[in-house]
């Protein structure tokens, strides 16, 4: 099981969820309405980073990927922004155009803050691996600022810290008189 998608309205959902399914190292929601590439009310969950937000980008194989962009510096009969690197998101998600980030661009082009990444990160494999390597830490570290809830484990924990989110949950349900 590498990613589970779940519908969970309220916080006594997701504990009961959690405990008969999970734990999981990672879980994701939006933080607005209405939802960006999620349904209302819908969780990802998984063990790895990246499983889950290639899970949220809609990534499938054949479908969305990283590939080389017109953009590429060899390529002289077309016009390259400065700040774009050759790399793009094939089949990127519509909804994330309108989306302000320093480290990519409407239609998935990315830009010099992918490579400044790569840079400061070695990751073993081809372009394409550290491409998608650099772009995912990137991903991860901007989530809450894109509108989502992003749940990780904190310092040693095995599993995403999910407790001070739950409590402000159940005491906004409390609040709201659902409880």
């Amino acid at each position: 099981m590498q990613v589970v998608r779940q519908v969970l309205p309220h916080v006594s959902d997701f504990r009961r969820f959690w405990k008969q399914t999970g734990p999981f190292e990672f879980a994701l929601t939006s933080a607005e309405f209405p939802p960006v590439l999620l349904g209302p009310e819908e969780w990802i969950f998984g063990h790895t980073a990246r499983d889950v937000l290639e899970a949220l980008m809609g990534f499938a194989p054949g479908k969305t990927k990283i590939v080389r962009s017109d953009f590429n510096v060899k390529n002289t009969r077309i016009l390259r922004p400065t700040h774009l690197i050759p790399w793009k998101i094939q089949d990127f998600p519509e909804e994330w155009n309108h989306v302000v980030c320093d480290f990519f661009v409407p239609e998935g082009h990315l830009t010099r803050a992918v490579a400044d990444r790569m840079n400061a990160v070695s990751v073993p494999g081809d372009d394409v691996h550290q491409v998608a390597a650099a772009f995912f830490s990137l991903l991860e570290n901007h989530l809450e600022a894109m509108g989502y809830v992003w749940l990780r484990p904190r310092e040693n924990a095995r599993y995403a810290a999910i407790q001070a989110y739950l409590s402000e949950w159940e005491k906004d349900e409390k609040d709201a008189g659902l409880i």
